[in-house]
């Protein structure tokens, strides 16, 4: 699975999955967020989201992508910034690896 790096709107991307930066708790905000739940179907995604409830920094979960042109959503929820000395590196690290380690799972090839 070659790995890519492409600039677009992520709500318009044909792929096997996309990464949405989460809120750890099953709700949306603002920016990318919710600009993703907005194109997918705010409704759907977020019945799905509260099934799997909070997720833990550095972790991920899976939904499908409903109306987006992806098949599914991984969300990770990101480090808070508090000067670089309470995990946040290790933490996103984590976001990183888990994700491309799902994607593996989920059998993600490059459809572009």
């Amino acid at each position: 699975m070659p790995f890519q790096i492409i600039r677009n709107d992520i709500t318009k991307v044909k792929a096997d999955a996309i990464v949405n930066t989460a809120n750890p708790l099953p709700k949306y905000a603002g920016g990318t967020d919710k600009a993703i739940y907005e194109a997918a179907g705010k409704e759907d995604l977020l019945a799905e989201r509260q099934k799997i409830g909070n997720i833990n920094p550095g972790d991920v979960a899976v939904t499908p992508a409903f109306k987006l042109k992806a098949k599914y959503i991984l969300h990770t929820v990101g480090p808070t910034w508090d000067g670089g000395k309470k995990g946040e590196f290790e933490i996103l690290r984590s976001c990183y690896k888990k994700c491309l380690e799902k994607a593996f799972e989920l059998k993600c090839e490059d459809s572009l």
